[in-house]
């Protein structure tokens, strides 16, 4: 096993700490089922000797302990013996069965309730490479197959371990000869099955692969269901589906092969092994050296010792699994987190050192003025593709900044990296005086509403979409929403506030969704209000009726507007223009449109109705 793979392991093995008590009396457990399973062929080795005995036969090995019981008396204490080594070793097996798969099943939730924190902690720069398909896969299939490897997989090795060891120690005591000519055969058997169980690795590292693609894609054409079916996309869509399935069943073929190859292997040997006893066995009863009995119980025995190896290939095979799943977790909560919450780390460890450039951290912001500053602020999605370069400007408190420029000039990653979602590569960003990555993430978003064009609700009430992570009442709430100027949509819904959404909010118009992320903001009251054309999506009577509350959110509140609409930037204090990630013109409406620069012709098309700001 690789260096990485035990790192892993023992880093994930933490997650099994709180049951202890759980796996230490499972492992205790091995040595009484192994001995159990061990002494029955003994005993049936036994019986016969006492048959042949009985029939005048002179070559038999009995146990002392029976030697002077009556052949009648010693059968019904071995059959006994017998049957209550089968109860005890059932019994025990149960036991072992059930503490396994709890431990397994706690495991599996512990480690999932982890990496969807870490997800969740994670920047969008990660989530905007990864698919969430693939995302999904890891969650939940990777992590099954995990559970495997703590679970029946390297508990039911260690018992195969323990069977093998009793067994080959039983059977040199009976008879070395015949016991080493066993032993001997299973070291290039081990071998064989090792190199075969390294192949299986890698197919199934690819199986995991296609998998995760498999997910991806039918994840991706479920969300764009509409648009598949508008464009009439159907048949070439399932055919790449289909291409990507048959690359999956490709995968679980060579996986199949592998698996199968170890099976037939050890059958064969198995099959020679007892070919070899019998032969060789054989002979030494012919010629007076061994017992029929003996000879017996090394059939069974070379039967048993073959089942152990049985049972580890085939558990070996969910260990190789599970270990590509340890991997693909692993690289998961390897991950580094590129957005770091400094002040919650330093609050955790007081004499961890301050990340180099970064002020002293802070808990809490001791004055919210809501002023905005940019100082030489770089960014980039991909090093040869700059989104911002060398951006500088500050929001008064209070200031009502609208941001205007042409697609991709960067409007939308001024948001981000405000929101603290992305971080710049080179310059900083301040809040009131105070660098953003010294303030805690809960402390920064709560300073900071934000509207988004692309509005999100959850599956849910509407009230819980409201709430989110403010407490308060439905009585409250409803006052609020009065103010707000909700009421005439609540009336609309069925059951008002208790109405329940379906995913993305789909039961609702494009405009109701944005009402809805309007008043969730204004519930919470930020210092710095952050709106992406708030109301694109709302007709104009609903629109009329929401700008009252627009403008008395936005009173005494530092705001900045990615504005398209020419009456919502006129209505700006000042207006920054953007062109290629660089801010070009800044002013008034009236200043910029006696500059006559891009500002003054983009106004004049939309003017026009030939473009947007």
């Amino acid at each position: 096993m690789a260096g990485s793979d035990l790192q892993r392991i023992s880093r994930l093995g933490r997650y099994l700490g709180r049951d202890r008590r759980r796996l230490l009396l499972t492992l205790v457990l091995l040595i009484p089922v192994a001995l159990a399973g061990a002494i029955q062929p003994l005993l049936v080795g036994q019986a016969i000797s006492i048959l042949r005995t009985v029939s005048g036969a002179t070559n038999e090995a009995v146990a002392p302990i029976l030697q002077p019981l009556d052949s009648t008396l010693a059968l019904r204490l071995i059959i006994g013996a017998l049957l209550i080594s089968v109860l005890v070793r059932l019994a025990l097996q149960g036991v072992q069965s059930f503490n396994i798969q709890s431990v397994g099943q706690r495991l599996t939730a512990r480690i999932r309730r982890d990496l969807f924190a870490h997800a969740m902690d994670l920047s969008l720069r990660f989530h905007d490479r990864m698919p969430v398909g693939k995302l999904l896969t890891r969650l939940t299939s990777d992590v099954d197959a995990l559970a495997e490897v703590f679970g029946s997989g390297a508990v039911g090795v260690l018992g195969d371990l323990v069977t093998l060891t009793v067994i080959a120690v039983t059977m040199l005591l009976i008879e070395w000869r015949l016991g080493l000519l066993l032993l001997v055969s299973q070291v290039p058997v081990t071998l064989v099955v090792l190199w075969l169980q390294g192949r299986y690795r890698k197919a199934n590292y690819r199986v995991r692969e296609e998998l995760s693609q498999l997910n991806a894609d039918f994840q991706e054409n479920l969300q764009g269901l509409d648009v598949v079916q508008m464009f009439r996309r159907e048949a070439f869509n399932g055919a790449r589906f289909q291409r990507t399935g048959l690359a999956y069943r490709e995968a679980v073929n060579g996986t199949i092969l592998f698996d199968s190859s170890i099976s037939a292997f050890l059958e064969w040997v198995s099959l020679g092994a007892v070919a070899i006893v019998l032969a060789l066995g054989g002979w030494m009863v012919s010629s007076g050296a061994m017992g029929l009995g003996i000879l017996t119980t090394f059939i069974l025995y070379s039967q048993r010792l073959f089942d152990p190896l049985r049972q580890m290939a085939e558990r070996f095979t969910q260990i190789q699994g599970g270990l590509t799943a340890v991997e693909r977790i692993g690289e998961l909560l390897e991950e580094p987190l590129e957005i770091r919450d400094h002040t919650r780390a330093a609050t955790a460890n007081t004499q961890e050192s301050t990340p180099e450039g970064l002020p002293a951290p802070v808990q809490v912001m001791p004055s919210a003025r809501g002023e905005v500053v940019f100082e030489g602020v770089h960014f980039a999605y991909r090093p040869d593709e700059p989104i911002l370069q060398d951006l500088s400007f500050r929001l008064a408190p209070g200031e009502h900044v609208a941001l205007v420029g042409p697609t991709g000039s960067g409007k939308t990653t001024v948001i981000r990296l405000l929101c603290r979602l992305y971080e710049p590569q080179q310059g900083r960003i301040l809040l009131d005086g105070r660098d953003i990555r010294s303030l805690s993430l809960p402390d920064l978003r709560r300073q900071l509403g934000v509207v988004l064009q692309d509005t999100f609700l959850f599956s849910g009430s509407v009230g819980d979409n409201l709430r989110l992570d403010r407490e308060i009442d439905d009585k409250q709430l409803k006052e609020v929403c009065r103010d707000l100027g909700l009421s005439s949509l609540l009336g609309r819904l069925p059951q008002g506030l208790d109405t329940e959404l379906r995913e993305r909010g789909g039961n609702l118009s494009s405009g109701e969704r944005q009402l809805l992320a309007v008043a969730r903001v204004a519930i919470r009251n930020p210092n710095v209000l952050v709106m992406d054309e708030a109301t694109a999506f709302m007709d104009p009577s609903t629109e009329a009726t929401l700008q009252r509350d627009l403008d008395r959110l936005l009173e005494r509140r530092t705001a900045v507007v990615i504005a398209h609409r020419l009456a919502t930037v006129e209505a700006a204090d000042r207006i920054l223009v953007l062109r290629r990630g660089r801010l070009i013109e800044q002013g008034t409406h009236l200043q910029l449109r006696a500059q006559g620069g891009l500002y003054a012709e983009l106004a004049e098309l939309q003017e026009r109705g030939l473009a947007r700001l």
